[in-house]
């Protein structure tokens, strides 16, 4: 696109001659040429101004044009604007603004190139989760290697009544135990991409940031409450993973917003490495992570209940909470699980599934 400068215009047209004031004149008004920014505001009053004074005098029939006022201007950067069929737009802009454009420019080419970087690393970062997701799965689902590890067995005791309990991992949780002790079950429901291995530690914390393999991973793993015990088990079993932008941990967990999607992925596998449940899904609400000393239900301590009073209290107020009504209830006994992410509709916001086991 070529640039003019308006003492070129100045040039091409005689400012005391009415047939190129004239021409110059209709030429802007067709939009020929199209005079933007100050400069080209000023430059348009002044063609109008001669043009009509050329036009009274070629009404007058006088053949002489009067001396008309050229104010001074800075010299200007001009472009030509999108041509018509066989016409030229002229568009007028000072040295300041074409700068300017031109450094709007640059930088929105700047921020495109970072997006398309971050996106292209987004992706790839989500691919690669994926793949070693999919690698967990299939050393789960591998029974010559798992074959390959002793059995493992675990005694567990009861610190109140001192009874004991003997547990043996099941063998397709033999290698992944192997290569990570803190690994505690597998989470899984039915055509979605929620297919992960469930870690648990004293530090609630840790596996927001590190993979099964404990390296560094911003995706974090899906773990169980430092609280929560799969052995007794607890009344409610509480596992946090992020709310993902690729889709990846609970990056989809929110679609059960929809009632219509509840009922099609109404049943949640998770397998301790001890024993295999399934559950069915109960509560599905909004709530946030509240202010210590704020008396109110906190779903995200409900690990326990020991009376029917309590246990009956916690399903209460989960009920009301509720987007919908399931029709599934829940009595003394019976264990739960909850499912718990981040929701960004408000600060601290959280999204909750909460299922019972199948008995």
């Amino acid at each position: 696109m070529e640039n003019y400068a308006i003492d070129e215009i100045r040039k091409q047209y005689d400012f005391h001659n009415d047939k190129d004031i004239l021409r110059l004149y209709a030429m802007i008004q067709s939009g020929q040429i199209r005079l933007e920014g100050p400069a080209g505001r000023a430059l348009d009053d002044e063609v109008y101004e001669l043009a009509m004074e050329a036009k009274r005098r070629q009404m007058a029939g006088s053949s002489h044009m009067e001396d008309a006022h050229v104010r001074k201007s800075s010299r200007y950067h001009v472009k030509p604007a999108k041509n018509k069929k066989n016409s030229r737009h002229i568009v007028v802009l000072t040295r300041k603004e074409l700068l300017f454009r031109r450094v709007v420019s640059f930088s929105l080419l700047v921020v495109a190139v970072a997006c398309l970087s971050y996106f292209g690393y987004y992706c790839l970062e989500a691919d690669r989760v994926r793949r070693e997701n999919e690698k967990m799965a299939s050393l789960k689902e591998n029974e010559t290697i798992n074959a390959m590890y002793a059995t493992d067995q675990v005694t567990w005791k009861d610190e109140q009544t001192g009874q004991e309990k003997v547990l043996t991992i099941l063998d397709e949780y033999k290698s992944l135990y192997n290569q990570n002790k803190n690994l505690i079950g597998w989470l899984k429901i039915a055509d979605t991409n929620i297919d992960y291995p469930v870690m648990q530690t004293s530090d609630n914390t840790y596996y927001l940031d590190h993979d099964i393999n404990q390296e560094s991973d911003k995706n974090g793993t899906l773990f169980l409450d430092a609280a929560c015990d799969v052995t007794k088990p607890s009344t409610n079993l509480i596992i946090y993973g992020h709310n993902m932008r690729s889709g990846n941990m609970f990056g989809n967990l929110d679609k059960y917003k929809s009632s219509d999607y509840c009922k099609k992925h109404s049943v949640i596998t998770f397998d301790s490495i001890y024993e295999k449940a399934s559950y069915e899904v109960m509560y599905v609400f909004l709530s946030h992570i509240y202010n210590e000393d704020e008396v109110t239900f906190k779903y995200y301590q409900f690990i326990d209940a020991d009376t029917q009073q309590e246990f009956d209290s916690n399903m209460r107020a989960m009920a009301e909470m509720s987007l919908y009504d399931t029709g599934v209830e829940a009595e003394f006994g019976d264990t739960l699980l909850t499912l718990s992410t981040c929701d960004y509709e408000e600060t601290n916001g959280r999204f909750v599934v909460v299922a019972k086991r199948i008995r």
